[in-house]
């Protein structure tokens, strides 16, 4: 990997890494927003839904963008609107911008996440592939660990703090992005180089046959996969804390160690292991032990008869699903030469889907039972654990359009 490639995964990481704390950092504050302006649950609720329902829907169409006119101005935008969206947020004490902030904010994470898993393809080998996706996902998964935390501690001076912090990081992370990435002509060199056709100029937007494509055979199970393993993760994290609270007694300070815990070992296992644990397992093997490993540690939470089997259950759940969606995105991106940022952009859709769905699912469940969502969850697992037995290790999908 050249010194030019690496500094550009560096910043990519980066980028991956800030955006997702913009996702997070409203938790903490959230108390002090709704007592402060005198709202109700409900606002809150919708406020925050805004931003993965934006993340849906335009994160195909933002994925079929930079496949024409190319990463790095997607990018930018992406930073710039996520820097606007901070500081929308700090600047207003009304409703309808709170709204308005959080949809932009959505839109940026659509035009930078999968972005990002696109240019990173474009930028790598299928050798070294494993180890950045690995990274990149641990960025998205540090930015969500760590944004409750970061928010918290900065909204001791003001709940507004935090956004202000956060768009200046924006400006910091679009500068770097547009002073150190390679512009279009040298990513389809280094592409051309890794014998991965240029991305930039396809001729024509998705067709239903490169739909079909995407959604039948090999790659539809995937997808099936990332939309079972978000809705299964959102709706196990949404409501765990409630869940140990009353179940088990977990005080304020236990749920805090054991999120603290889960992010050193998830980050450590992304950032360290997880080229590791693709070359030794393949992906297929390790999204199978994943997937049931989850069902396992899922099934053990709610037979535990103590608080440290609590924590450790829930430790090899959240690792697991952590592994579950680089394992995935990287097949993903093994699957097809071309099309990276509609494929990336899919995969961002349907896990926005999960993050729409899961709240909402396991809220209701449980105010019918404690067990009930982590029950419904198991089913859900098991299903997908039996299902990645039809995972091939190698296949190829070609999605360019013959005329």
């Amino acid at each position: 990997m050249s010194k030019k490639v690496r500094n550009a995964i560096i910043v990519l990481i980066f980028g991956n890494f800030l955006v997702c704390i913009g996702m997070s950092l409203i938790f903490p504050v959230m108390p002090f927003i709704k007592n402060e302006l005198h709202l109700s649950a409900t606002d809150m609720g919708i406020m925050n839904s805004l931003f993965a329902i934006a993340q849906l829907v335009a994160s195909p169409i933002v994925g079929q963008i930079s496949d024409k006119i190319g990463r790095k101005p997607i990018l930018v935008a992406g930073l710039l609107l996520y820097m606007v969206s901070e500081i929308l947020f700090a600047m207003t004490n009304w409703l309808w911008m709170f709204d308005i902030s959080r949809t932009i904010g959505g839109l940026s994470a659509a035009m930078v996440v999968p972005t990002t898993n696109a240019l990173a393809a474009d930028l790598t080998t299928p050798r070294q592939r494993a180890r950045v996706i690995g990274l990149l996902s641990a960025a998205f998964s540090g930015g969500l660990i760590l944004g409750p935390g970061i928010g918290g501690i900065l909204a001791k001076f003001d709940y507004k703090t935090p956004f202000w912090f956060a768009a200046g990081l924006g400006f910091l992370s679009m500068l770097s992005l547009w002073l150190m990435l390679p512009n279009e002509k040298e990513i389809e060199k280094i592409a051309a180089n890794h014998q991965v056709p240029a991305q930039s100029r396809p001729p024509k937007r998705a067709s239903w046959t490169q739909a079909k494509k995407l959604f039948a055979g090999p790659m539809g199970l995937l997808f099936l996969l990332i939309l079972i393993s978000s809705f299964g993760l959102v709706g196990f994290e949404s409501i765990y804390s409630l869940y140990v609270n009353e179940v088990f007694g977990f005080t304020m300070g236990n749920i805090a160690l054991v999120l603290t815990l889960n992010g050193l070992t998830s980050l450590t296992f992304q950032a360290l292991l997880f080229d590791r644990l693709v070359v030794w397992l393949t992906e297929k093997r390790l999204i199978r032990y994943c997937f049931l490993l989850s069902f396992l540690g899922t099934g053990w939470i709610i037979l535990a008869h103590s608080k440290l089997e609590v924590i450790i259950a829930t430790l090899i759940v959240f690792t697991a699903y952590d592994l579950i969606r680089p394992a995935i995105t990287t097949l993903l991106t093994k699957a097809s030469a071309t099309k990276q940022g509609l494929i990336n952009g899919v995969n961002m859709s349907l896990t926005s889907v999960g993050n729409i769905v899961g709240p909402i699912v396991s809220g209701a469940l449980l105010d019918a039972s404690y067990h009930l969502p982590y029950l419904v969850v198991i089913v859900f697992l098991f299903i997908s654990w039996i299902m990645t037995y039809w995972i091939r290790d190698h296949f190829s999908v070609d999605l360019t359009e013959t005329n």
